[in-house]
């Protein structure tokens, strides 16, 4: 009576079922797709169609439809059917979560350097205001009482400058040489 199947060697026993399996798992794991649910509801509402009518344009189950809405992954089936009821390519509703993850820290560090730029630009403005109330006073007193403070704000001024322009000379350096 033959068995129903291999030896592998030292590891046991491997039957027809377990490679079966296996290769259902491989292709089940690869054929899931990360699909962007906000974007997918929000097109759908846009257009004014309920989750059954999307569901009959793509000839996917309602349930389908509604656990993809829910966030849960999707097949590459279904996702090729969404597209094709959108009129869009199958990679318009699906993200790479690096990539999101990539682009969210580029928006931080832009955003950063937004706001240290912006604080010099404020920085600035009080100084030169600064200068002429600390001019005022000095008019009035008729000596220079005001000379230390509006030296000592002068050199945080240009300190606060010197980081502005270390910060962009590395944003520079770092578009014409990325990181790989």
């Amino acid at each position: 009576m033959p068995l129903a199947g291999t030896w592998r060697g030292g590891f046991g026993f491997s039957s027809d079922t377990d490679r079966s399996i296996n290769r259902n798992a491989e292709r089940a794991t690869y054929m899931q797709m990360v699909v962007n649910a906000e974007k997918i509801k929000r097109w759908r509402e846009e257009r004014l169609w309920s989750q059954e009518h999307l569901a009959g344009l793509a000839g996917i189950g309602l349930r389908t439809v509604q656990r993809i809405e829910n966030g849960d992954n999707a097949s590459q089936e279904s996702v090729m059917a969404l597209a094709a009821a959108f009129n869009v390519d199958a990679a318009a509703l699906t993200y790479d979560p690096d990539a999101e993850v990539a682009q969210a820290a580029l928006r931080k560090t832009r955003d950063g350097a937004a706001g240290l730029r912006l604080s010099f630009w404020i920085h600035a403005a009080s100084w030169v205001i600064g200068m002429a109330v600390f001019a005022a006073i000095s008019i009035g007193e008729g000596a220079a009482v005001m000379l230390q403070p509006a030296l000592w704000w002068t050199v945080g001024l240009i300190s606060h400058g010197a980081t502005v322009a270390i910060v962009e000379i590395v944003k520079r350096h770092e578009r014409k040489y990325p990181k790989t």
